[in-house]
């Protein structure tokens, strides 16, 4: 599957450039929205910050650590992949426009992981998760229905969201061969973005979702890293 990064513009930008020229129509918005679905599954994500790991000394891995390696990676790029759909599906349905600009600007700094985890993954001779559509597919659903209850319910989804998330990718330090620099840098600025993320949603007032939905976000969490994995 072809992948591009593109330092510059995203899909946000061309967004806003559009909102700025005439008014958007809900066709519009779904053109738009397809358009950064299709992006996002098909690989081609823009950076707007240079790759972490671009300075770390790429140190030989055994074949057994490359493999390691990518498999955590993918995992890591399927966790971006569905911050898109999460992120997109919030800001669209967000019902005050403070609310909506938090997204768009967490979901900019998420497309840079994309990029980084996707650019890495060449790095190590493998490929994204072959079931990213699916992931994507879920994640937007999962997002719509949240930021349909409210904004208070979608930022406390968020909260919860990137919570897991650090947990993750805290594991994911310990998991990584010491000598994989690359891909360590890259998962330690992503986990700054994360805390940065769950901070700001938790500052503008998220509500704190009950007990058998945070299991059930972990419960679909481990499927999806699961079978990330490995395909």
């Amino acid at each position: 599957m072809p992948k591009a990064y593109n330092e510059g513009f995203s899909d946000q930008n061309i967004e806003h450039t559009m909102i700025a020229n005439r008014f958007i129509s809900p066709l519009d918005h779904l053109i738009v929205g397809v358009d950064k679905a299709l992006r996002v599954v098909g690989g081609v994500a823009a950076m707007s910050r240079p790759n972490p790991g671009a300075h770390a000394i790429d140190s030989e891995l055994s074949d057994a650590e490359r493999r390691h390696s990518a498999g955590l990676m993918r995992v890591n790029h399927v966790g971006e992949v569905c911050a898109q759909a999460l992120y997109d599906s919030q800001a669209n349905f967000a019902h005050t426009q403070e609310v909506r600009t938090q997204f768009e600007h967490a979901a900019r700094e998420e497309e840079d992981h994309l990029a980084w985890c996707a650019q890495r993954l060449t790095e190590l001779g493998s490929q994204p998760s072959v079931l990213n559509p699916l992931w994507y597919a879920g994640a937007y659903v999962m997002g719509s229905v949240a930021a349909r209850i409210g904004d208070p319910v979608s930022l406390g989804f968020v909260v919860e969201t990137e919570r897991q998330v650090e947990a993750h990718l805290n594991s994911h330090l310990e998991l990584l061969p010491q000598q994989d620099a690359k891909s360590r840098a890259i998962v330690d600025q992503m986990l700054i973005d994360e805390i940065a993320h769950a901070n700001a949603a938790q500052a503008m007032g998220a509500a704190p979702l009950p007990m058998p939905v945070k299991m059930a976000m972990r419960a679909m969490a481990k499927v999806m890293t699961t079978a990330a994995y490995r395909i």
